[in-house]
């Protein structure tokens, strides 16, 4: 503001007749035409750069999140990221399985995911290339249907930008035990595009959300690039991987036994509502992309179904109950599965006993075959990185190894 202005306003509130107005229009003045320093300034823009506007939740803020661990995936969706898509539609499960491990207090946490895409010329140069393809959810099929869905084009990937975004956009708990993170991985210099990738990750550290930078290329160019001084910033860990490295196709001799477990577990839900019929299409459209990537894929996602954080409450009437979302006697008859309609409140809650107990069984014998699946695949997978000698990290990898340290480093103890 002008220093004419700022007399201005002195002249103007110092018509009124109490010396303590006057006093505080003065003391006013003085502050917005920059006489005196700001108590809390932004961190200071680079020159050349357009400084990011501030935090949405600074001015409005949002109720918190019940999640004990959120984790948002920025990934860059331009013409050279068709292997990092591949990896990320195919690994999902693997990480899921990997969160699931942990334990805060003996309990299983409660786990967020997020994921935007950047770079890609479909969407509009107003909006920077960026898009939010799915706010924080539990809904792990919703997740995996959106990863399928991502096509890749174009080429200006502004990494500062979508850190920026995700950061404002989110509804992140700000409790101090809960595991924040940015995941951001792609191939082009860090510091492309007209926000300052500096002043997006300062915003972020006043969130105190971790910045995890995983650059799809050689660490030279990776380092060169910024991307290993954005996770310095970001209180993060800096990764590169190969993304265009195929898992090995490796046939288990438990795969038969758990696909079957897969159908039979399925068969344990129970669509209600008006988005019973859209989740369990979900659910079984998500099988099906799985069983086509490999066995693999199919083999960790249903050790995912197995586990507790897959979580179906707003179209599945055993888990809607099991999470108090809703009350069985409550539910309008025209909203129930036709099965229980005929029944009384009596005959459907012996019903839903049974479903459960069957549905606890199937999961229990689902994660007692994928422990020992995954003691085969990791040896056999590693024998034959050793006999190929490639060694490369993936984004499954990558993104494990940086869960496990800093999640432990937040009280959360693995399996």
């Amino acid at each position: 503001m002008s220093d004419g202005r700022a007399t201005r306003i002195v002249q103007t509130m110092s018509r009124r007749p109490s010396p303590i107005l006057r006093w505080l229009a003065c003391c006013s003045a003085i502050v917005v035409a920059g006489w005196l320093p700001a108590m809390a300034s932004e961190p200071a823009a680079h020159e050349g750069v357009r400084p990011v506007p501030p935090f949405a939740v600074d001015a409005e803020p949002v109720p918190d999140s019940d999640a004990d661990v959120q984790i948002a995936l920025l990934l860059d969706t331009s013409n050279s990221m068709d292997g990092l898509i591949h990896q990320a539609r195919t690994q999902l499960w693997t990480i899921v399985n990997e969160l699931n491990r942990a334990k805060r207090d003996g309990k299983l946490p409660r786990v967020q995911v997020a994921l935007y895409e950047y770079g890609n010329n479909n969407i509009p140069a107003g909006e920077g290339h960026v898009r939010q393809v799915v706010g924080f959810t539990t809904d792990l099929d919703m997740l995996a249907e959106k990863l399928f869905a991502l096509t890749t084009n174009g080429g200006e990937e502004f990494c500062g930008q979508v850190i920026k975004q995700s950061v404002n956009g989110l509804n992140w708990n700000r409790r101090p035990n809960t595991y924040r993170a940015i995941f951001i991985a792609g191939n082009e210099p860090f510091s492309q595009g007209s926000y300052d990738y500096r002043e997006s990750i300062a915003f972020a550290q006043r969130m105190t959300i971790r910045v995890n930078t995983i650059h799809c290329g050689d660490r030279e160019s990776g380092v060169a690039g910024m991307w290993e001084d954005g996770a310095k910033l970001g209180r993060g860990q800096f990764m590169f991987i190969n993304q265009d490295r195929r898992e090995p196709v490796i046939d288990c001799p438990q795969d038969a036994r758990i696909q079957a477990l897969n159908l039979e577990l399925n068969a344990t839900y129970l669509a209600y509502g008006k988005q019973g019929g859209e989740g369990q299409a979900r659910q079984a459209a998500q099988d099906a992309n799985a069983a086509a990537a490999a066995p693999a894929v199919i083999a960790e996602r249903a050790a995912s179904k197995a586990s507790g954080n897959y979580d179906n409450s707003h179209w599945d009437l055993l888990d809607a109950i099991d999470r108090k979302n809703v009350k069985l006697e409550e539910i309008p008859d025209a909203d129930l599965p036709e099965l229980l309609r005929p029944m009384n409140d009596e005959e459907r809650m012996a019903h839903l006993n049974e479903l459960r107990s069957k549905r606890e069984a199937i999961q229990n014998e689902i994660a007692k075959l994928s422990a020992e699946r995954a003691t085969f695949y990791n040896a056999e997978r590693e024998r034959l990185a050793r006999e190929e000698g490639d060694t490369t990290e993936t984004l499954e990898s990558a993104t494990i190894k940086l869960v496990r340290t800093q999640m432990s480093e937040s009280g959360f103890v693995f399996e």
